[in-house]
């Protein structure tokens, strides 16, 4: 295959970039050893690589090469090109390979024997690995190239694959080892039937004792909300240790927190009978384990930043960097101010929007009554963010204007029209139109291009002083420029505020927004290495390319400052401090005791976590990877998580087994078939079909629309009424449900944001309901009997929250979500999958969001909806907004249709559906107390 030498380098747009060129060389001369030239010219030997893998980085593919003590990642390849190189790559070393076993063949009948020993036993189940270090135990060249992790068999000569024993399958053949692994099960489960039938109390289902016995060199369980994964953590860790196919000081346990630690050390050390203090497996979370290698390794802990174990630390000391620039640096001064002023929002085309409609949601400001206007710094309505975006830049230069002053025309016909100029400057008389128009004059909106030609042609008969700006100007960054043109050959005076006056002016969550969005890509930025170059380029492929280009290079004097803070402290942080870690796992220089690692809630995990993980895994030959999470529940973005590393784990990972917990003991049929038939709309979440352990209770998703008066609490006032409907329902029945005295069902209160909290931290009390008040993500792993839902309408701040799914994540993020309001998707249900008996949903009457509808859409007459009261509600299946009443139509005809004709013209012809005969206020309340409890 390799009759002469051949060379790879990264691509010649990607050279242009990169810090660091490199050149590989597989030499037809020196099949046992790549060359590899980057800042020195160094060799690879074939024997020491453990993987080779490609994938996609921020702008380019990457082959990653690990082999003793160190990592190549060879970037700036286009996908083809990353494929090939890999591919050629595994040919090279198995040629290698195959010459030592061909010069080594007597031993392999040696080898035979080892493979037909660990298969006859029937002892335990076999991963590729398990078979590879049985073989290594051989010695010899053969069992070397053998054993080696990238040995294919497809890959050698066909004249040396026939001296293979038939045994050799076990290795060579995937088929062969699955079909044994399956019987394996089989057999496993009715032998350790009575040991997982009593786990801490508890029995396991078959999905969790299969999860249990299955032991694939990487192997990721997909849980459902309320599936036991934790449970089925413990009974993987008691299962090995019964079999004794691990020491416990081989085990690593790692959770994201403290608390999820704790109680999985716990639940591990009461299940083994030792005291926690004696538990020989290592249950940690992912920053305990980098600071301890860091002082093994070193000798002394290391030095973190006195703000990083603070809640607030890293956000006040973000808006210390910023101030401090503010002050220093007027390139930073001049692209903050933008960015509050005239950059709050990005400006994504209508055409990207599946509707007119979703459009006007989308630039409609949250507190505009239900219209589709936004506010300006002139407190000046307008109606498009470019019609914002200048406005605010005039307000920002004081530059008197008025908005849609109307004036008339005289038409070609003498009739007389009436037009509103989007600006008006009275100092010169000028009339300034923005149209909305691509280069070629064209327009996603109906009509539009011949509404501006009429527009221009009456502003020259009039011989009136106007000029245009378009939303190609504001597409190419170039609107703003030629604004202040016209206005300064007009001799219109441009006099900007002072930074005090601008940022009074913009509103608080303007610069909350950017400042969380600046903490997330810090993280990103540093833990990927990414240059400005990169994050500029990266911006060229968003929506608003002006605002992505200003806050490229504004986050990236930011996360200089940052560097620099750090640097001169002689600190670091928690990022940095797995960073390091993985570099002295990845050196050898902290060696790894670790055969079998456990990782929790896998779907919030990211770069710098999977890089811990990858580095103790080939550090150690063999080592086995088993990761538990939810990718319907990755809900922490913002802290750096990257939800692809889950959805795409075997290309992270290598070949796995991936298994499934779909039976969950908390929600109830409906609610658990409602909530999973909505997240899997985004197809790039793996399916799953959700069984679940209580039966399904009709109608136990309850919407009450809520009329919301401006800047008056609405929804603390419904949410007190509810809780106090509820408490006087459940105290009437309370014989049906309450086993003992003073016993009570819990209700979650839940909201989307902080602000909306009704009980400012301290719940009320209730004689037959415990009640407790949270955000949507701290719900997360907590379930109660009810949830309330808070505000879950459309709006900026709403649910869907539109600022959260900010296109400037996609500057950092190495594989962006392109299914709109994923994460947003994910955190709404993980509110919904709270409950067990059933959850009330409170909206804006006038804007209800529209994952309600997705309700609707999956459950039908299941939602249903209902007065505060508990009186139900006949609602507009089209608008969800208005209600449905009887009217006459000709010949006198009834049929139904909405109450709020003309904007809602639906109509049917039979009568909404008959009242449901449940009592207000019941939702499940037969289902006994006991039973809940005991699930």
């Amino acid at each position: 295959m390799f009759g002469r030498s051949r060379t790879y380098r990264p691509g010649l747009w990607a050279r242009l970039f990169l810090s660091e060129k490199w050149k590989l060389v597989l030499s037809s001369s020196s099949q046992d050893r790549i060359s590899l030239k980057s800042t020195h010219e160094d060799e690879i030997q074939c024997l020491e690589i453990s993987s080779i893998s490609s994938t996609k980085a921020l702008l380019w593919h990457t082959v990653e090469i690990r082999s003793k003590g160190r990592i190549d990642a060879l970037s700036g390849l286009t996908a083809k090109a990353a494929q090939t190189l890999r591919d050629d790559l595994l040919a090279f070393v198995n040629l290698h390979l195959a010459d030592l076993i061909d010069s080594d063949k007597e031993r392999l009948r040696e080898v035979d024997s080892k493979i037909r020993a660990i298969t006859d036993s029937n002892r335990q189940y076999l991963a590729h690995a398990d078979v590879s270090r049985a073989i290594a135990s051989v010695p010899g060249k053969a069992s070397l190239a053998l054993a080696h992790p990238l040995f294919d068999a497809a890959l050698i000569p066909g004249t040396l694959r026939g001296y293979l024993p038939t045994s050799f399958a076990m290795l060579t053949d995937p088929g062969v080892r699955s079909r044994y692994n399956e019987s394996f099960v089989v057999h496993e489960m009715q032998k350790f039937g009575k040991f997982f039938a009593n786990l801490g109390g508890f029995s396991l289902s078959q999905e969790q004792r299969e999860a249990c016995i299955r032991l694939e060199d990487n192997n990721l369980l997909v849980a459902s909300a309320g599936s036991g994964k934790s449970a089925t953590m413990v009974g993987k860790v008691a299962y090995v240790l019964e079999k004794e196919l691990y020491h416990p000081s081989e085990i690593l346990v790692l959770a994201f927190n403290k608390s999820a630690a704790d109680e999985l050390k716990e639940r591990i050390a009461r299940q083994l009978n030792v005291d926690e203090e004696a538990l020989e497996c290592r249950v940690t979370t992912f920053h305990a384990l980098g600071r301890g290698i860091i002082e093994e390794t070193e000798g002394r802990p290391p030095q973190l930043a006195n703000w990083v174990e603070h809640p607030a630390g890293e956000a006040r000391v973000i808006d210390k960097i910023i101030l401090e620039l503010m002050e220093v640096d007027e390139e930073f001064r001049r692209l903050w101010i933008d960015l509050l002023s005239i950059l709050p929002k990005a400006d994504i085309p209508a055409e990207v929007f599946d509707s007119e409609a979703d459009y006007n949601r989308y630039i409609a400001d949250r507190n505009d009554k239900g219209g589709s206007t936004i506010g300006t710094l002139a407190d000046v309505y307008v109606k498009s963010l470019q019609e914002q975006r200048i406005a605010n830049w005039l307000w920002v230069h004081s530059v008197e204007v008025e908005y849609e002053k109307q004036i008339s025309f005289k038409e070609e016909d003498g009739s007389e029209r009436f037009v509103q100029p989007d600006f008006h400057y009275p100092l010169t008389d000028s009339f300034h139109e923005h149209f909305a128009i691509n280069a070629d004059g064209s327009s996603p909106f109906v009509s539009y291009a011949e509404h501006t030609k009429g527009k221009r042609a009456g502003y020259k008969r009039e011989e009136l002083d106007f000029f245009e700006t378009t939303s190609a100007q504001a597409r190419d960054g170039t609107l703003l420029p030629h604004l202040e043109a016209q206005l300064t050959k007009r001799e219109i005076p441009l006099t900007e505020k002072s930074v005090d006056e601008i940022l009074k002016a913009v509103e608080p969550v303007v610069i909350t927004h950017y400042q969380k969005l600046i903490g997330v890509c810090i993280k990103h930025i540093r833990a990927s290495q990414l240059t400005l170059e990169m994050l500029l380029e990266r911006a060229k492929s968003l929506h608003d390319k002006p605002r992505a280009q200003h806050f490229a290079r504004a986050v990236w004097l930011i996360t200089e400052a940052y560097s620099r803070k750090l640097d001169e402290a002689k600190r670091i942080d928690f990022d940095s401090m797995i960073g390091d870690a993985v570099r002295l796992v990845e050196t050898g220089r902290y060696q790894s005791p670790y055969s079998l690692v456990l990782v929790d809630e896998f779907q919030d995990i990211s770069d710098p976590r999977a890089n811990l993980i990858k580095a103790l895994k080939h550090q150690k030959p063999f080592t086995k990877v088993f990761a538990v999470g939810d990718d319907w529940q990755s809900i922490y973005r913002f802290a750096g998580s990257d939800i692809t590393i889950f959805t795409q784990f075997e290309a992270n990972f290598g070949a796995c087994w991936q298994g499934r917990l779909e039976q969950t003991y908390r929600c109830n049929q409906l609610l658990a078939d409602t909530a999973a038939g909505f997240v899997q709309r985004n197809p790039e979440q793996i399916r799953k079909t959700v069984r679940s352990t209580r039966a399904a209770i009709p109608r136990s998703i309850r919407v009450i629309p809520v009329s919301v008066e401006w800047r008056k609490p609405s929804f603390p006032k419904a949410c007190f009424q509810l809780l106090d409907r509820l408490n006087t329902f459940l105290d009437g029945i309370s014989s049906q449900w309450r086993r003992e005295t003073g016993q009570k069902l819990k209700v979650l209160v839940l909201w989307r944001y902080n602000l909306l909290d009704p009980f400012h931290g301290q719940p009320p009390e209730f004689s037959a309901i415990e009640v407790a008040g949270m955000s949507f993500h701290r719900s997360k792993g907590l379930e109660a009997d009810y949830t309330i839902l808070l505000d879950v309408s459309e709006g900026d701040y709403g649910v869907p929250s539109r600022i959260e799914d900010d296109e400037l994540l996609n500057l950092v993020i190495p594989r962006p979500e392109t299914f709109a309001y994923a994460e947003e998707r994910r955190l709404f249900y993980v509110a919904l999958t709270r409950a067990s008996r059933g959850t009330f949903i409170l909206c804006n009457r006038r804007k209800p969001s529209r994952y309600i509808r997705e309700l609707c859409e999956i459950a039908g007459n299941e939602v249903r909806f209902e007065t505060i009261e508990g009186k139900e509600l006949d609602q507009c299946p089209s608008c969800l907004v208005g209600e449905l009443v009887e009217r006459k139509g000709r010949n006198d005809t009834t049929f139904y249709g909405c109450n709020q004709f003309p904007e809602c013209r639906h109509t049917q012809q039979s009568p909404p559906a008959a009242p449901h005969r449940q009592q207000a206020g019941e939702v499940g309340v037969v289902e006994t107390v006991n039973r809940a409890r005991a699930l």
